[in-house]
């Protein structure tokens, strides 16, 4: 049997929590920080992915 190749966009966007959950980092948290709020920056970070899309990332990111 061969290797399946992981999709290495998703496997640099999406983590895999320790139970196995799916999250990912919403846009806009990487530079000019200085003007956005404090709770704008704290809601940007560790969104879980939908339910309906987890299927299909498990299937692109097999050994993460």
């Amino acid at each position: 049997m061969w290797k399946i190749k992981t999709n290495r966009s998703v496997a640099k966007r999406i983590k895999v929590t320790g139970s196995g959950k799916l999250r990912h980092s919403k846009t806009c948290r990487s530079h000019l920080l200085t003007k956005k709020g404090k709770t704008t920056k704290k809601h940007k970070f560790g969104k879980a992915v939908a339910k309906v899309e987890v299927k299909r990332m498990k299937v692109m990111i097999p050994y993460k």
